[in-house]
């Protein structure tokens, strides 16, 4: 037991120092995942997904080290290098998408949020209105009030928030109360779930209503399957995301580009 212990302790000192040497040295790299319109299959924006890249060129899923970095504190300058990383690449764009970025419960928490995020539009040129932040709820209910106030100063920023992972968490109604949200992104357990029976299909029926009803665009994650994309055509649902579209990549703008610019050609 004392040794399994010992391991743990090992293994977290391990990934602490490696995050640290990976900030200082450039070895995070930005993946992008489109995100498009329901309705015409445009493409209306990117979500920037941080990925850790290894020395045999492998990668580190975030969900192997973003608790450790948000409980050391490391997440404050990881998330910084992600939204200045970001918000600069998607400046150089050919077209104008939106980028969605992520934010962590600890950022959220942290009172030079909206400053930061304010010199980073000014430092890379990045027009305020193609900036999503995203947010859950569970990183809002520790401090609704605090964290609704820095919410309020983001907006007047001119950026958009949209709450990630709707349905996951205990409250999801009561915040979006708290707070008038750019976008709900209804989780991807509910497409997983949608060939179960009628209830997980009635539930996806029920948040979109209540979208339409608040005038909240409703972005659907995880989609991976034509039936899944047909299913929320037919229920009315704004934006898609998932694999069926294309999966996380260094080079999905890119490909997104050369495929309109084919588009256009013939």
């Amino acid at each position: 037991y004392e040794g399994a212990m010992d391991e743990a302790v090992r293994l977290r000192r391990r990934i602490t120092l490696g995050l640290r040497d990976a900030l200082e040295n450039d070895r995070f790299e930005l993946h992008y995942q489109l995100q498009a319109s329901v309705e015409t299959g445009d493409v209306t924006g990117f979500e920037a997904l941080l990925r850790w890249k290894q020395a045999d060129g492998t990668y580190i899923s975030p969900v192997d080290f973003i608790p450790l970095a948000e409980e050391t504190g490391l997440i404050l300058p990881i998330g910084e290098w992600v939204l200045r990383r970001a918000c600069s690449e998607a400046a150089s764009w050919d077209k104008p998408h939106r980028i969605a970025v992520n934010l962590s419960p600890v950022q959220l928490s942290h009172v030079d949020l909206p400053r930061l995020v304010h010199q980073v539009l000014l430092e890379t040129g990045l027009a305020p209105n193609r900036l999503e932040l995203e947010i859950t709820e569970t990183a809002m209910i520790s401090d609704m009030e605090r964290t609704t106030h820095i919410l309020r100063q983001l907006k007047l920023l001119g950026v958009s928030v949209a709450m990630d992972d709707f349905g996951t968490g205990y409250s999801s109604l009561s915040t979006l109360r708290a707070f008038p949200f750019d976008k709900i992104k209804l989780d991807r357990t509910f497409m997983s779930e949608l060939d179960g029976g009628p209830q997980s299909r009635a539930i996806i029926r029920a948040v979109l209503a209540l979208g339409e009803s608040l005038d909240i665009p409703i972005l659907a994650e995880g989609v991976e399957t034509q039936e899944q994309l047909t299913f929320l055509r037919e229920q009315g649902c704004d934006e898609v995301q998932g694999y069926l579209l294309g999966r996380p990549s260094r080079e999905a703008v890119k490909q997104v580009a050369e495929s309109e610019a084919a588009t256009r050609a013939a």
